[in-house]
């Protein structure tokens, strides 16, 4: 006990260690990551099987009952992040702070992977309504952010690279608009039906830039056959871009995660 006082100074703190710091310190937080891991996995694995209409038949109430079991888990997960949040410095102030981090992206997806189970017993839903809602369950992917590496080093590759990316998105929509609208103008003659406006012909852009040709519109006319060609080996350069920079992204985090010391008994950052 005293050695527990010593190491957390409240039953907050210790809960705020537990689920939200990053670093792993005991048997405790690997096994409770695990356990919170292996549900979310399990739950999204549930609902895609849910749409198997024989896996729903056979095991409808063994779903239902897991899903029940992982409601409630990922409930007392979610009422224990918002009361401990506030040991954070970012969160400080009991009420504002735990407002606040309520409205954030993680703490959004930690509601909207319960909410679709509740909301029935709470207001009148209509069941089409209530099968879109429970597809809202596949937020819980989103979770697996906080408990995988990976996803981590995903998160911040792009977020150290988004003015980058959309620099490069903006580009490429500049192009899509012009290669649409070219084709429009050289093949809305010959083919009226398949080209029919610039909006309808997006479709046939971007089926070209991304070189996925799908073969559904098609140019006829000379100049348009052409012209496609240009505009498909551009699109192969063009979204080479993002590519290129998230590969750039990946490279320079992972030399980061290199040249950090840590700590050979805690695993903390050595400062």
């Amino acid at each position: 006990m005293t050695t527990f006082l010593h190491k957390y100074k409240t039953a907050r703190h210790f809960i705020y260690e537990l689920l939200h710091t990053p670093e792993i310190e005991s048997k405790l937080e690997r096994y409770v990551r695990l356990l919170i891991m292996f549900l979310i996995i399990a739950s999204i694995i549930s609902v895609i099987l849910e749409t198997v209409e024989e896996i729903e038949a056979s095991f409808s109430a063994f779903l239902y009952f897991f899903e029940v079991v992982t409601v409630i888990i990922f409930s007392i997960e979610y009422i224990l992040r918002v009361w401990s949040i506030v040991d954070d410095p970012l969160y400080s102030q009991p009420v504002i702070g735990r407002i606040k981090y309520i409205f954030s992206f993680m703490a959004l997806v930690d509601f909207f992977a319960v909410f679709p189970f509740y909301l029935p017993s709470i207001i009148s839903v209509d069941l089409r309504f209530l099968r879109g809602l429970r597809l809202f369950r596949l937020f819980r992917i989103f979770k697996m952010g906080r408990y995988s590496a990976s996803l981590n080093m995903i998160s911040r590759v792009v977020s150290s690279k988004k003015h980058d990316i959309a620099v490069t998105l903006v580009v490429l929509s500049i192009v899509l608009i012009i290669a649409s609208s070219l084709m429009y103008f050289i093949e809305h003659d010959a083919q009226p039906n398949a080209f029919p406006s610039i909006p309808a012909t997006l479709w046939w852009g971007i089926a070209t830039l991304t070189t996925v040709g799908y073969g559904d519109v098609y140019p006829i006319t000379a100049a348009g056959k052409i012209c496609a060609s240009l505009i498909a080996i551009l699109g192969i350069g063009l979204f080479a871009l993002p590519s290129g920079i998230l590969v750039t992204g990946f490279i320079d985090e992972m030399h980061s995660q290199k040249s950090k010391q840590t700590c050979p008994h805690c695993g903390k950052e050595i400062e």
